[in-house]
């Protein structure tokens, strides 16, 4: 059964056009509620169910907070509120004050124009397919507000920053700190900005806070994990060890070295998944995504551990983790998944993670990766018409056969279509940099001939 809002990660959208609208966010608010409210058997006469609502800075927060927490309350549902948080802070505290759901706010990495609905289960994870099904048919209904004496409360959580910074801190080993490390921190103007330099400051590093202002507007703007310049030469510039960029929910992270160089996703699970198999404590092996690099693939191979690949999207990280009960996935984009640590992916505890590794073996960042060979990467966006079935196509299929033959062993081709536009995205790496970029856009060229 398909879905009508939700995508991969909740509901997301420009603000002011369908869904991401105060009216639909109420009416989605009621319906999550109801949800909640029908399956209230375990809950004692006079007792509501309670949902946690974090957000991102986006100027748009306030207003679609206020639109679920109506929707909630005329539900017959209790409405906890964080204010600004980032998402991995909303997964532990709906799992600490034993809420029965965790809704944030955020958009992601996305600009302020955007911002999305994204929901976690009591348990601190993403919601099933069932429930998110089970909303969906609840947004057919009309509202019916219950009755006054049966309508939800709201209450604010005064210190739910200072119980996540305390969480986050738990994660790093009791018998290390990080005191000698000067340390930049960029929280991209997002929802770590007053929790992440406190973190590292309290753990003894000399923080420099980068993108700690936000004003609404500026989330991500120029800044964060997905625009590191201004992270590189600040650490160039402060003669910092490293610099560390999250996104403006805080659930994905960059590094940045003391010589500027930067450290992706597939880098930082690296630098986890080796000091954890070096200290015998890394269960099963790792799993990555179709755009993982090939080269941390064949890194992985020769330290012995074990690597799977699943579809785009941490949600189906999490699934290919749970499947084979491993601990240890992730995202080149820079979401991480620790599950011994937490049950979704978090920057900081990510970074901690990699701080962690570099601190016990005493080593920098390129020192600790200087085995790991990324392979060149060329991605190039096609746009073809809705419903193009390039996997039938046989001129896409005889080029993709001979570039793969071509690349004997040493490269890797994706034909992925997006699922926010209607683009094919054309994907070729290998050892051999010309080459790659020679035959991503051959083929790039076929799709584009196929489709016209």
């Amino acid at each position: 059964m398909s879905r009508k809002y939700f995508g991969t990660d909740g509901v997301r959208g420009t603000v002011g056009q369908a869904p991401i609208t105060p009216d639909f966010v109420m009416r989605l608010g009621y319906a999550a509620g109801r949800v909640l409210v029908e399956a209230d058997g375990k809950f004692a006469p006079g007792e509501r169910p309670s949902v946690l609502i974090g957000k991102d800075t986006r100027i748009s927060g306030y207003m679609l907070e206020s639109a679920l927490e109506a929707g909630l309350s005329a539900a017959g549902v209790d409405v906890l509120l964080t204010g600004p948080m980032p998402t991995p802070a909303v997964a532990y505290l709906t799992r600490a004050l034993r809420a029965q759901a965790g809704i944030v706010i955020s958009a992601s990495h996305n600009p302020f124009e955007d911002n999305g609905i994204k929901f976690f289960s009591g348990a601190g994870l993403k919601l099933s397919d069932a429930v998110e099904h089970a909303i969906e048919a609840n947004l057919e209904q009309p509202m019916e507000t219950m009755p006054s004496d049966k309508l939800g409360k709201a209450k604010r959580i005064n210190d739910a920053a200072g119980r996540y910074i305390e969480f986050c801190k738990s994660t790093f080993p009791n018998d290390s700190d990080l005191r000698g490390l000067k340390i930049v921190v960029d929280c991209a103007h997002g929802a770590t900005y007053h929790v992440a330099p406190h973190v590292f400051h309290e753990l003894g590093a000399e923080v420099l806070q980068l993108g700690t202002q936000p004003d609404g507007l500026n989330i991500n703007l120029g800044c964060g994990s997905t625009h590191p310049d201004a992270l590189r030469a600040a650490v160039l510039e402060h003669g910092a060890d490293l610099g560390i960029a999250f996104d403006g929910d805080g659930d994905r992270v960059a590094m940045v070295d003391a010589k500027g160089r930067l450290y992706d996703g597939d880098m930082m699970l690296y630098v986890i998944a080796k000091h954890r198999k070096q200290a015998g404590r890394l269960e099963g092996g790792v799993v990555g995504t179709l755009m993982s690099n090939l080269g941390f693939e064949h890194a992985l191979g020769r330290l012995g551990i074990p690597f799977e690949r699943a579809k785009v999207g941490d949600r189906y990280v999490m699934e290919k983790l749970q499947q084979l009960g491993w601990q240890l996935g992730g995202e080149n984009s820079g979401h991480i998944l620790c599950l011994d640590k937490h049950t979704s992916g978090d920057g900081i505890i990510s970074a901690l993670q990699a701080l962690d590794a570099l601190k016990a073996n005493n080593a920098s960042l390129a020192d600790y990766t200087r085995e790991l060979a990324l392979y060149p990467q060329v991605l190039i966006n096609v746009k073809v018409a809705k419903g193009f079935d390039y996997a039938a196509d046989g001129r896409v299929k005889a080029a993709v056969k001979e570039a793969e033959t071509a690349l004997s062993g040493n490269g890797r081709i994706l034909l992925r279509p997006s699922g926010t536009e209607p683009v094919l995205r054309v994907m070729v790496e290998g050892a051999d940099g010309e080459a790659v970029k020679g035959w991503a856009e051959k083929l790039a060229g076929v799709v584009r001939s196929a489709a016209a």
